[in-house]
């Protein structure tokens, strides 16, 4: 079988896949390499918000808060 890279998450002292393991028969051994990735600061806000109240906070965001360019932070 080729090497693959899947998401998962450490809870509870277990590894769990984000998505089920297509190709894998129950009880395979596997040999696992670990490579931490960071979390954005705000990822536990994500999915709080339903799509139409997040397209009126962004249409706001634009209509009323002033945009600037790269240039004018220098």
């Amino acid at each position: 079988m080729a090497a693959r890279v899947i998401d998962a998450v450490y809870e509870n002292g277990v590894i769990r896949p984000l998505k089920p393991l297509k190709g894998l028969a129950e009880h395979t051994r596997l040999r696992v390499t670990i490579e931490e990735t960071p979390s954005h600061p705000l990822s536990e806000c994500v999915g709080v918000l339903s799509d139409e109240d997040a397209a009126e906070m962004k249409r706001i965001i634009e209509e009323e808060f002033e945009q600037v360019t790269e240039d004018e932070w220098k």
